[in-house]
C-alpha cells in the first residue's frame, strides 16, 4: 500500500510540475496589460481595456492610433494575423508542412503577395503612412512580449516580422473566404446545361418565387414545369457520394436598418451580424479609436480585423455601417482554345503565348514544392476534371480590389455621403447598410465592379472572339443604391437584393434561397416602432418558416394509419409536436429538417450523380432545388421521379423511413435527437488537436446551440454569427456589441473567453466599452 501511495504521490507531483512548467512557459507570452513602453510615436498614447478586454485607444493623431492598434493586435492576436496573411499568400506549408500544401497550391495561383506589393506602390501617401505606422506597432508589440506567442513555441519556429503588404494580404484572405468558389459554380452550371434540354435546365435552376426579399420590391416569377418529357439522365439510378443539392448560403451575414421615423430618438438604427467560421480566437476585435484631426475630436467604435488598421463595422457618432456578403457574381470561367503544343491560347488578338510563372512553396520538414502557374491575359488557368482548359477572370485580381478606403467612413457624416464612396472601396463586394444620426438609411454595394459584357455569366464562355469581355470600373453614379425607402426599412441576407437593371450589374453568385431575408423583412414590417433591443431580438430569431410547408407535407403523407403501417408513429408524433424552432430541446425540428434534406437528395440524386461523373457537385450549383421540387410535386408527374419510385408518395415515404432509420442508428432513439445534440458547438483553436491530453483546454466548451440555416440566427457547430451589433449613431450607449469568443488569443489572458458566455446566453453586451480596468501606456522615444 505504501508503494501505491508513493507512486500516486509521484504521479501527482509530476503532473503539478508539468502544469507549473506549462504555466511558466505560457505566461512568458502573456501581454502586460498595465505595461509602459517607449515607442516611435509623436505623442503619448493610452491603450485602455475594460473587464472583458474591449480596447479603447486615445491618441493625438491617426498615425499614432494605427501604431497603437497594431501594437494591441500583435500582443493579442499575432498568430491569427499570421495565418490570414499566409493563407492568402499560399504560405501555410512553411508552418504546417505537407498537410497545407494543397491549400497553398490553390491560393498561390492568384499571386496575392505580388499583387499586394504592387498595390503598395500605388497607394496614396496617407495610406502608406497608416500602413507603416500599423506595421511598426505590430512588430514592436510582438517584440515587447517576453516570449513569442505560444503557438510558435508549439510549432518550434519563430514568427516573421509584419510587412506593410501583409495587411493587404489579410484583405485578400477575406476575398478567399467570401468569393473563393474559383469557378466551381460556373463549372457545375456549364456541365448541367450541356447535359439537359434548355427548358429543363432553366426550370431546375431558377429563383424562388415564394421566398423573395428584394429591398426594391422586385419579384421573380416561377418558371413552369416543362411540358416536354423529363430528361432520362435525371431518372437513372447512379450512385453519388455527395448527394445534397445546393441549399443554404450561410457564409454571409444579416444586416438591417430602420429609419428615424420609426425610432423614439429619431436616429436610424443599424443591426449587423456577420456569419463566418467560428474559431479561437474569433475573427473580430472590439475597438474604439480616439484621436484629434483638424483640431476636432474623432471617435469611431466597433470591430477591427486583426492585421488591418481600420474599423470594419461600427459607428463614428454620425453614421453607423455594417456589411453582408453580396453573393453576387464576381468571376467568370473562360473556356480556352489551346494550340496543338499547348503553349498558346486563342485570344481576340490571335494566338498568344501562355505566361509561365514558377513559384517556390516552402514546406516544413520537406523539400520545397515548385509550382508552375499558367497565366492568360484574363487570369490563371484553373484545372477541372474534364481536361478542358479554363481561365479564371476574378475581380480580386484587379488593382482596385484592395485598398484602405474603408477609413473614409471614419469621418463620414450622412448616409448619402457614404453611398458616394461605393466604387472606391477595395474590399470583397458587400451589401453595405448605413444609418445616420439624422434618421436616414441607405444601401449600396461596396467594392469594385466592372462593366461585364459576357453572354452568359453562369456558364463558361469562349472569350477568344472579343464579344465576351470585362469593361471599365463602374463610376459611383452607376452603382446600385437605395436611399430612404418609403417603408423606412432596409435589409440584406445574402439573397437577391434588387431586380431589373441593378440585377444585370450584379448577376447571381449563388444567392441564398431568400427565406432568411424574407423572415427579417417580415419581422421589420411587423414593428410599428423600433428600438435597439427589438432589432437584437430579430437577430436571435430561430423560427423555421421554411419548414412549415414541409411539416404539412409530411403529416399529410404520413396519416396516422399509414404511419402505423410503416412503423413511423413516434416519428410522426414528434414532428407534429415540433414548435418549428431550431431550439436545443426540439426533437421534431431535427427530424423534419432531415426529412426535407433527404427528400431533396432522393429527388435529385440522378442530377448529383450526373455532376459527380464530371468532377462537380450538385452543391456547387447556383440555385437551391427547393423551388423545382415543389413545382414537380404539385404536377404529380410520375416521369419526373427517379426510376426506382412509382409515385411521389412512394418517394416521400421512402424519405421518411430513411430519415427515421438514420436518426435511430445515429442516436439510439428518436427522442435523443434533440437539435442541441445535433448542433453542438465546436469552436476550436487551430492547434488544439496537436496537443495531447490538454489540447481541448484551448477550445471553447462544447455547448448545444439553437439556430440553423434559413433563419436569422444562423448557427452551426463551427460557423455562424461571429458577432452581433446593433447601434444608432449618436446613441451608442443604447447599442449592442458581442463577439463569439474573446478578445485575446492567449489562453492565460482574462479575455480569452470573455465574450463567449454572453454570446451563448444571447446577452446584449453594451456597444460602448465599459469602465477602464487595465491601461498600457506608450511614451514617445526620447
Amino acid at each position: 500500500m505504501k508503494i501505491i501511495s508513493w507512486l500516486l504521490s509521484l504521479v501527482v507531483a509530476v503532473i503539478l510540475i508539468v502544469l507549473a512548467v506549462a504555466y511558466y512557459w505560457l505566461n512568458g507570452s502573456l501581454p502586460d496589460y498595465n505595461g509602459r513602453y517607449q515607442a516611435p510615436i509623436a505623442h503619448p498614447v493610452s491603450l485602455k481595456r475594460d473587464q472583458l478586454g474591449y480596447l479603447t485607444i486615445h491618441a493625438t493623431d491617426r498615425s499614432d492610433t494605427a501604431y497603437a492598434l497594431g501594437f494591441a493586435h500583435a500582443q493579442e492576436r499575432f498568430f491569427q494575423m499570421d495565418l490570414s496573411r499566409r493563407s492568402a499568400a499560399g504560405e501555410l506549408s512553411a508552418l504546417f508542412g505537407k498537410q497545407a500544401l494543397n491549400t497553398d497550391i490553390s491560393h498561390r495561383r492568384h499571386l496575392f503577395r505580388q499583387r499586394a506589393e504592387h498595390i503598395l506602390t500605388q497607394l496614396k501617401a496617407p495610406d502608406l503612412e497608416l500602413l507603416a505606422a500599423y506595421s511598426r506597432g505590430v512588430n514592436d508589440g510582438l517584440n515587447r512580449l517576453r516570449q513569442p506567442p505560444f503557438e510558435y513555441l508549439l510549432l518550434q519556429t519563430t514568427p516573421e516580422p509584419w510587412l506593410e503588404q501583409d495587411s493587404l494580404l489579410v484583405i485578400y484572405s477575406m476575398y478567399l473566404d467570401l468569393q473563393g468558389k474559383m469557378g466551381r459554380d460556373d463549372y457545375a452550371m456549364t456541365k448541367l446545361k450541356a447535359a439537359l434540354p434548355q427548358d429543363w435546365y432553366q426550370f431546375l435552376q431558377q429563383h424562388s418565387p415564394q421566398w423573395q426579399a428584394a429591398i426594391d420590391g422586385s419579384e421573380q416569377q416561377a418558371i413552369a414545369l416543362p411540358s416536354s418529357p423529363y430528361p432520362s439522365v435525371l431518372q437513372q439510378q447512379l450512385s453519388c457520394n455527395e448527394c445534397t443539392p445546393a441549399d443554404a448560403v450561410d457564409l454571409g451575414s444579416n444586416n438591417f436598418a430602420v429609419a428615424g421615423q420609426l425610432t423614439a430618438h429619431g436616429a436610424a438604427i443599424l443591426a449587423d451580424d456577420m456569419h463566418l467560421s467560428l474559431r479561437v480566437p474569433g475573427v473580430w476585435f472590439k475597438t474604439q479609436l480616439n484621436w484629434i484631426e483638424d483640431q476636432l475630436a474623432q471617435q469611431v467604435t466597433g470591430l477591427s480585423l486583426p492585421g488591418t488598421p481600420a474599423i470594419v463595422v461600427g459607428s463614428n457618432g454620425k453614421i453607423a455601417w455594417g456589411f453582408t456578403n453580396s453573393t453576387a457574381d464576381w468571376h467568370d470561367l473562360i473556356s480556352l482554345t489551346l494550340s496543338d503544343d499547348k503553349q498558346q491560347y486563342l485570344s481576340p488578338n490571335g494566338w498568344q503565348p501562355l505566361e509561365y510563372i514558377t513559384e517556390r512553396i516552402t514546406i516544413r520538414d520537406a523539400p520545397a514544392h515548385s509550382l508552375l502557374i499558367k497565366q492568360t491575359e484574363w487570369g490563371p488557368l484553373i484545372p477541372f476534371a474534364d481536361g478542358q482548359p479554363y481561365a479564371l477572370r476574378w475581380i480580386a485580381h484587379d488593382p482596385q480590389a484592395v485598398n484602405l478606403n474603408l477609413r473614409y467612413l471614419e469621418k463620414a457624416e450622412s448616409a448619402a455621403e457614404v453611398l458616394r464612396f461605393a466604387n472606391t472601396m477595395g474590399i470583397p463586394a458587400q451589401n453595405v447598410l448605413v444609418a445616420d444620426q439624422q434618421g436616414h438609411i441607405g444601401w449600396s454595394i461596396f467594392g469594385p465592379m466592372r462593366q461585364r459584357h459576357v453572354a452568359d455569366w453562369d456558364t463558361a464562355q469562349d472569350w477568344s472572339k472579343g464579344d465576351n469581355y470585362w469593361g471599365e470600373q463602374l463610376e459611383a453614379a452607376a452603382y446600385p443604391q437605395l436611399l430612404n425607402p418609403t417603408s423606412g426599412r432596409l435589409w440584406s441576407a445574402n439573397a437577391r437584393t434588387v431586380g431589373g437593371e441593378f440585377y444585370k450589374l450584379l448577376g447571381n453568385g449563388g444567392y441564398d434561397l431568400g427565406a432568411r431575408g424574407k423572415q427579417i423583412a417580415d419581422a421589420l414590417a411587423a414593428l410599428p416602432k423600433a428600438d435597439e433591443l427589438a432589432l437584437h431580438q430579430i437577430q436571435l430569431d430561430t423560427q423555421a418558416h421554411l419548414l412549415q410547408p414541409w411539416q404539412a407535407l409530411l403529416l399529410d403523407t404520413l396519416s396516422p394509419e399509414r404511419s402505423e403501417q410503416y412503423q413511423l408513429t413516434e416519428f410522426r408524433q414528434l414532428i407534429a409536436q415540433s414548435s418549428l424552432k431550431a431550439d436545443v430541446n426540439d426533437v421534431g425540428y431535427t427530424l423534419l429538417r432531415q426529412f426535407r434534406l433527404t427528400t431533396l437528395e432522393l429527388t435529385f440524386a440522378p442530377l448529383s450523380a450526373l455532376l459527380e461523373q464530371v468532377g462537380s457537385r450538385s452543391s456547387d450549383l447556383k440555385y437551391s432545388m427547393e423551388t423545382p421540387f415543389w413545382l414537380m410535386l404539385a404536377a404529380n408527374r410520375a416521369d419526373t421521379l427517379p426510376a426506382n419510385y412509382q409515385s411521389w408518395q412512394d418517394l416521400l415515404l421512402s424519405a421518411a423511413k430513411q430519415t427515421e432509420q438514420n436518426i435511430q442508428a445515429q442516436y439510439g432513439s428518436l427522442t435523443q435527437a434533440n437539435w442541441g445534440t445535433r448542433n453542438t458547438s465546436k469552436i476550436k483553436h487551430p492547434l488544439s488537436g496537436a496537443i495531447p491530453l490538454i489540447g481541448h483546454w484551448l477550445n471553447m466548451t462544447d455547448t448545444p446551440l439553437s439556430g440553423d440555416s434559413h433563419m436569422p440566427k444562423v448557427q452551426h457547430p463551427a460557423f455562424g454569427q461571429s458577432q452581433r451589433m446593433v447601434v444608432a449613431p449618436g446613441f451608442e450607449e443604447l447599442g449592442v456589441l458581442v463577439i463569439s469568443s474573446g478578445q485575446s488569443g492567449h489562453p492565460l489572458s482574462p479575455f480569452y473567453r470573455s465574450d463567449h458566455p454572453y454570446w451563448l446566453a444571447e446577452v446584449a453586451l453594451p456597444f460602448l466599452p465599459g469602465p477602464e480596468k487595465y491601461q498600457q501606456q506608450l511614451i514617445p522615444n526620447p
